[in-house]
């Protein structure tokens, strides 16, 4: 295998073509990273920059993942100005701070400079302000200045996700004029779907995207290209609601301003999805009770302690679901069926509360439900849960009937079905909508009291008709 390999480096054809990273199924090949670990441990570095070269960013980053916490910073360290250091911002949080601390300052400034802006922010923003500044000072001043101005925004602002190369040029320019500057100017971004006009003072004017730019006459004016209407976001405006911006009016590249209409940045669409991902990876882990910040490489300590406080708001809610049983002590000691039938009711109940409460985060978080429609679509919840109700409530029925042979079971277990069915969805609606009113999050906080509800309707609802039903005192 080692020999195939080196054969690909000394025809100097790609190596990843002779010795491909991943299987049929896209999965990383164990091969693959063995024999990147065996030439990390051998100092093999002209391999290895080979392979590193190759890669794109997140195979990269997907390759350092797979390697022993050892050998990613020998990695890092032997391949060089050949490594790409946006791929650790592909990675989890705690391996990009492992591999951080490990290099030495003077590495990582060369390392962010080689990164255009907003991947260089995303990096040093992982840091604490004693390393960031420790790697800012190693940059040169004008470089420095950028990525400070950047850091110094709010975390999830667009000001602080922004690139910060950006192509501007005059209104009174024409078509020919902006296309000969782009040709000649060396530095332009590595990628850019429009140029930007802007008066002496760096304020906004309008946008020229490409495809208009290059279907005009060179002697065509700017200004009669110049779209000013365009949309555009401020340095202020929050991540998630530039990402709804991007998704509604189906941008590519949206311009960013200052409060004084002056150009500053730049967001494009590749930042976008980085954000909505994030944004559905905090809203999964909220739904299970799980901190945002939790990462798949953290260690057993740090997982656990992350995870308690929640369990402990579980157990309370669940003491709280118990004491409703034991106020039913009596009857569940003189039919025991009872004892039996009495977590199904819940559980149904349980399940529907969450089908509701999910599709009510998700509509909350896309502002898909408001005050305009939350009675229909509250009314409509209570009508699929009574529909559903009455359908588990004659399935559930025949089946306790058959169970235990008494009659007047199947009765007493539907009528409860049906109630906690609607009480579950009610609660799966309504409790979101009131915690986001008081700006709590309906993510993290739903699922625990959606859960007690229908654990304590579900509880009461079919102890206290069956005590009615049956005469049980």
């Amino acid at each position: 295998m080692a020999e195939d390999m080196d054969v690909a480096l000394s025809a100097e054809a790609a190596v990843l073509d002779r010795f491909p990273m991943r299987g049929k199924d896209g999965e990383i090949r164990p091969e693959f990273v063995e024999e990147i670990a065996r030439r990390i441990k051998a100092n093999d570095t002209p391999f290895l920059r080979a392979v590193v070269a190759e890669l794109h960013e997140a195979d990269l980053g997907d390759l350092i993942a797979a390697l022993e916490p050892e050998d990613r910073v020998s990695l890092v360290e032997m391949t060089g100005t050949d490594f790409d250091f946006s791929a650790l911002n592909e990675v989890d949080d705690t391996v990009r701070d492992e591999i951080l601390e490990e290099l030495e300052p003077e590495t990582v400034a060369e390392g962010v400079r080689e990164l255009e802006s907003d991947d260089a922010v995303e990096l040093l923003g992982t840091l604490d302000e004693e390393d960031q500044e420790e790697i800012l000072e190693k940059l040169p001043p004008s470089e420095r200045d950028v990525l400070e101005r950047s850091l110094e925004y709010p975390e999830n602002s667009a000001g602080r996700r922004m690139q910060t190369e950006f192509i501007t040029v005059p209104p009174d320019w024409t078509a020919g004029q902006a296309i000969d500057y782009m040709r000649d100017t060396p530095d332009l971004p590595n990628r850019f779907y429009e140029i930007y006009a802007v008066d002496s003072a760096q304020r906004w004017q309008g946008a020229v995207p490409l495809d208009v730019l290059l279907r005009a006459r060179r002697p065509v004016p700017l200004s009669e290209l110049i779209d000013e209407d365009r949309r555009r976001v401020t340095v202020t405006d929050d991540l998630e609601e530039v990402a709804r911006l991007f998704g509604k009016y189906n941008l590519v590249a949206a311009p960013v301003v200052d409060s004084d209409n002056r150009l500053v940045g730049t967001i494009t669409v590749d930042d976008v999805v980085d954000v909505i991902e994030e944004e559905a990876d905090e809203e999964i882990k909220a739904l299970g009770g799980v901190t945002s910040d939790e990462q798949l490489s953290d260690n057993v300590w740090t997982i656990a302690r992350g995870r308690f406080n929640w369990l402990l708001v579980n157990l309370a809610t669940a003491f709280l679901a118990s004491s409703v049983l034991g106020l039913f002590q009596g009857q569940l000691e003189k039919m025991v069926a009872l004892a039996v039938l009495a977590p199904i009711v819940a559980s149904q109940g349980g399940n529907a509360a969450t089908q509701t409460m999910t599709v009510a985060v998700r509509a909350l978080a896309t502002r898909e439900l408001g005050a305009g429609n939350a009675f229909r679509v509250v009314l409509r919840e209570s009508m699929v849960g009574l529909v559903n109700g009455i359908a588990f409530a004659v399935i559930t029925g025949v089946a306790a009937v058959a169970w235990f042979k008494i009659p007047g079971l199947g009765v007493v277990i539907g009528l409860a079905i049906i109630c906690n069915l609607v009480a579950g969805a009610l609660g799966g609606i309504l409790i979101p909508m009131v915690l986001e009113r008081v700006r709590a999050d309906p993510a993290v906080a739903s699922g625990t009291f959606v859960t007690t509800i229908t654990d304590v309707v579900g509880f009461f609802s079919f102890l206290g008709i069956a005590t009615l039903w049956f005469g049980l005192r």
